[in-house]
């Protein structure tokens, strides 16, 4: 029998020949999405901006004159000791761990590979207030040094383990056949494949380090961000503090530039055919016992000490110290910027993931990569150039809800982008199209398919956006309205009297708040890899 392709279409047929004769078209105009993400690109400058006007405001004479000076040249130096000690020794717990928990026969490694991610619970401020309660004479760089590393190891560990965890095995098989040993090929294969977990990870270190004020300012340890902070409260915004802003701003934007060139441009993926091949666990042997206990002083250091201590101060300080008319307020406040923070920050980034996603284009990644500049930078300069700002310009607003709300839009801005656009990805257009085809107008269709696929992901991002405001210090400080109390400023204002005991219960509250957020930041990665 032959068929008659040039025959009309039965009635029933009318809805797929519609939908196979138009093109469906898109919920949102393109123009009009790219008008959102250029708006929400110039907004995000506006901290850059702030730094460069004030830069040139001040006058090049001036400039130089307060730059160049012996107070500058001591923060830089007790800056680069700090990265250049703390960030390597990251890199070697964080991929040693790694390593441990997923290509050795460790016992217990689903245990150790929960412990090892955990410090992250614990704010940095809150582990120097456990380890400076415990132990008062701490200060100075070596004391920065170890609440920095016990603090932030994990943010190498989580990437490394995900890294290793979805590498194809038959490399390191291929080296092992050709006669290399275990450590050769660790060395030779297996290290540079991590390359782009530990440039990454590397990179998120040395920016917390740059914007880290309260774990630093416990232990009289001058940094760039501490000193800031000293000027913006003695001079209100002084000159002398907007030029260490911009000298803190030049190094964010020299380390973004390490990180990409650092990174490279060599591929690590998989792209032959067939089953990848399941990795061979290494026998410790002898060292099994030294790695656990290697393992368990990492984790009682970084995570079982400043809990412990906590807890300590806690029962020292009794039914005395839940005060509820204190720690009530600072609970409801943290929850609601936390709720309000997240959900505007998941929506802003929206407009900007789309772009990405459904139209890359260069246009696209240079929109994306604003925010991450302005990411980069940290809080006490976003929180500086939103003072300014709102005084000069709009001065009813200032010290408002709003403005602190969009400064932890700015700054945790790529927390939900990220997680939007690997949401996105996974609910292809075509199922948009798919769809309309079937008689669903398009905002409907998006609705229905695209937007509820991508849920999960938009709700993992606004998590990850709650547990950093949840936590966020310096701008907290410096915009909050007056008379506004979060659990991380009071807790700041208890400890700064050597209150310890008062300060324990929202240093407990904020542990409680951050470990979920921890636990789910740690399932995202093992399901990036896969496992």
């Amino acid at each position: 029998m032959t068929s008659d392709l040039s025959a009309p279409p039965a009635a029933g047929s009318t809805t797929t020949t519609a939908g196979r004769g138009k093109r469906p078209r898109p919920p949102f105009g393109v123009s009009t999405v790219s008008i959102l993400a250029v708006l929400i690109a110039l907004f995000s400058l506006i901290p850059l901006g702030y730094v460069v006007y004030m830069t040139a405001a001040t006058g090049w004479n001036t400039a130089v004159e307060l730059i160049f000076r012996p107070r500058v040249g001591e923060l830089l130096l007790n800056t680069i000791m700090l990265m250049v000690i703390t960030v390597p020794l990251c890199i070697f717990l964080g991929v040693g761990g790694a390593w441990l928990v997923e290509r050795t026969r460790l016992r217990g490694r689903k245990i150790w590979a929960v412990l090892l991610a955990a410090p992250l619970a614990i704010p940095a401020f809150v582990n120097s207030y456990a380890w400076v309660s415990a132990v008062p004479s701490l200060e100075g760089l070596g004391s920065g040094v170890l609440i920095a590393t016990l603090s932030y190891f994990p943010l190498v560990y989580i990437p490394a383990a995900a890294t290793l965890g979805r590498l194809d095995p038959a490399i390191e098989q291929s080296a092992a056949a050709l006669g290399l040993g275990n450590w050769r090929v660790f060395f030779r294969v297996v290290l540079p494949q991590l390359r782009i977990a530990m440039t990454g990870g590397a990179l998120l270190v040395a920016l917390h380090l740059l914007a880290e004020y309260g774990a630093f300012a416990m232990i009289r340890f001058d940094t760039f961000t501490t000193a800031i902070m000293i000027q913006y409260q003695s001079t209100f915004n002084g000159t002398a503090g907007n030029m260490l802003a911009s000298v803190l701003v030049f190094f964010c934007l020299i380390l973004l530039v390490v990180e990409v060139r650092g990174r490279g441009t060599a591929r690590y993926a998989r792209i032959g055919s067939g089953a990848q091949a399941k990795s061979l666990r290494l026998p410790l042997h002898a060292y099994q016992i030294p790695a656990q206990l290697a393992l368990l002083a990492l984790t009682a250091l970084a995570f079982g000490l400043p809990l412990f201590l906590v807890l300590r101060w806690i029962t020292a300080g009794g039914s005395a110290i839940w005060v509820a008319d204190e720690f009530l307020p600072a609970l409801v406040s943290t929850l609601g910027y936390g709720l309000a923070g997240a959900v505007v920050t998941t929506v802003v980034a929206f407009p900007m993931a789309f772009l990405a996603v459904r139209h890359p284009s260069w246009f696209s990644k240079s929109l994306e990569l604003s925010n991450y500049v302005t990411s980069s930078l940290p809080g006490i300069v976003v929180g500086l150039a939103f003072v300014t700002v709102s005084i000069r310009l709009v001065p009813g607003i200032y010290q408002s809800a709003g403005v602190l709300v969009a400064a932890y839009v700015l700054l945790f801005l790529p927390r939900a982008l990220v997680n939007l656009r690997a949401g996105l990805s996974q609910a292809p257009k075509e199922l948009d199209e798919a769809a309309q085809a079937l008689g669903k107008p398009p905002f409907l269709s998006f609705i229905r398919v695209t937007l509820r696929l991508t849920a999960p992901a938009a709700a993992g991002g606004a998590a990850l956006v709650f547990l950093a405001i949840a936590n966020e210090l310096t701008a907290t400080l410096l915009l909050s309205p007056n008379g506004t109390r979060t659990l991380a400023t009071e807790f700041w204002s208890k400890s700064s009297e050597i209150d310890y005991a008062g300060a324990a219960p929202y240093a407990l509250l904020m542990i409680l708040l951050s470990a979920p957020m921890t636990y789910l930041l740690f399932q995202q990665s093992k399901k990036v890899a896969g496992q």
